[in-house]
């Protein structure tokens, strides 16, 4: 090998659209903040006071527990334990459950939605108006804990865009940018 090819970086890989690999747009997300200095397994606001924000019930209570809220920055920590005789269980991937997709981006809005109502003060019904840059990146089964993390990027005009991300043993799990709108 020549001097010359030495000195030249290692991966010289590029993406299809001509970005190198090394790219931001191609490095492994982020937390959406630092879970470090927070106690997990303090419950703040348990199922009494989320029902008293959010409408959700029976099998559509995706949130268990609020365990952070940092109303200086607009997030919020909560959490969904995933347990074996939810309603998705014996049909979604029989042998393999997985919670699905689209219930996991639902805890996420939950957990946006009590902060939203508790925080933000909202009086009307806050549902989903949309949801962008979504990625699942790790399965979530039952037995796990989902833990949700919500930040706040805009608010105006009856609408408001968080970033959501859920974790399940220190991986990020699925992450979007989800808009509401206040009904």
């Amino acid at each position: 090998m020549r001097r010359a090819e030495l000195s030249r970086p290692i991966c010289r890989l590029r993406h299809r659209d001509g970005l190198p690999l090394s790219s931001p747009r191609f490095m492994p997300p982020q937390l959406l903040f630092d879970l470090s200095g927070i106690d997990l397994d303090h419950v703040k606001f348990g199922h009494d006071e989320i029902r008293k924000y959010n409408p959700h019930r029976d099998h559509m209570e995706l949130l268990d527990a609020v365990v952070w809220v940092d109303t200086e920055n607009h997030r919020v920590l909560g959490y969904k334990d995933v347990r074996d005789d939810e309603f998705w269980v014996s049909g979604h991937i029989p042998g393999r459950p997985l919670l699905p997709g689209v219930l996991m981006l639902e805890a996420g809005a939950q957990a946006a939605c009590f902060y939203i109502k508790k925080y933000l003060k909202w009086q009307g019904f806050v549902g989903f108006a949309g949801v962008q840059e979504c990625r699942f990146r790790a399965p979530v089964t039952p037995g796990q804990r989902l833990y949700l993390l919500a930040s706040k990027e805009w608010e105006r005009h009856h609408r408001i865009c968080c970033k959501l991300q859920g974790i399940v043993k220190g991986q990020i799990a699925f992450e979007a940018q989800m808009i509401g709108i206040e009904f």
